[in-house]
């Protein structure tokens, strides 16, 4: 592992529309391929990985609730769309060659193993790719605060924030022409102006342990290496 490297250990954030591409939703390959091939890449610079990924390429359990369903079964369900994308991915990485473990905070033992501290980080150290999935077990609990305790749970020097725009805004940067790009911002002013960066337990949790997040654009190739190395890309909250 590289001395140069300012982060060794990091939370890749990815949220389940990433995965879906033009259609909006279900698992578009070619993006999953071309993710794997990136992630792989940032792993042969020595760093360890573990990613979270969401699930709202294919439920998404807030629209469900304002339809009615239960908010509990509604947030189980989504976690199950997690542990999808999770072995989606897997397969993908694994087919780069790469090692990968996918490990779910629902027990399901045929198709992955149960979340264990511990081992996580073993696999981490071992050199394989960890993939954390079904959030954390629990309803009412967002992906982003998912990714937030796992990060904190295995020591990880920062989260990744993987979105499809450059960084954090002041306002949605797909409709206003003259939204302003934050290059920097502390936690307080995250929650104080309501910026979409992460849930607010999420921010939280990563403001009262000093763990950076780091908001870029996952869709420019070679970003993620790029962060990885320390480039001042996208948007930093520390």
């Amino acid at each position: 592992m590289s001395d140069t490297l300012p982060y060794k250990r990091i939370l890749l954030k990815l949220g389940g529309e990433s995965l879906c591409g033009s259609e909006n939703f279900g698992i578009d390959d070619t993006i999953l391929s071309k993710l794997a091939e990136e992630i792989k890449e940032v792993q042969g610079l020595g760093v360890q990985i573990a990613i979270v990924i969401g699930g709202g390429n294919i439920f998404r359990g807030g629209p469900a609730t304002e339809k009615g369903m239960d908010r509990t079964t509604a947030d189980y369900m989504g976690m199950l769309a997690t542990v999808i994308n999770a072995l989606a991915l897997q397969d993908a990485l694994e087919r780069t060659g790469v090692y990968t473990r996918v490990l779910t905070a629902i027990e399901m033992h045929e198709i992955a193993e149960p979340y264990i501290r511990r081992r996580a980080i073993r696999h981490l150290e071992k050199g394989r790719i960890v993939i954390f999935a079904a959030g954390t077990g629990n309803p009412y609990f967002t992906t982003d605060t998912a990714a937030s305790l796992r990060a904190l749970e295995i020591q990880a020097d920062v989260i990744l924030k993987a979105t499809k725009v450059d960084g954090v805004y002041d306002k949605d940067p797909m409709t206003h022409e003259d939204a302003k790009r934050f290059g920097e911002l502390t936690y307080l002013e995250v929650l104080e102006k309501g910026l979409k960066v992460m849930d607010t337990t999420a921010i939280s949790m990563c403001m009262d342990n000093k763990l950076p997040i780091i908001v870029f654009d996952l869709f420019k190739e070679g970003n993620l290496k790029q962060v990885v190395q320390g480039a001042p890309l996208g948007t930093l909250v520390k």
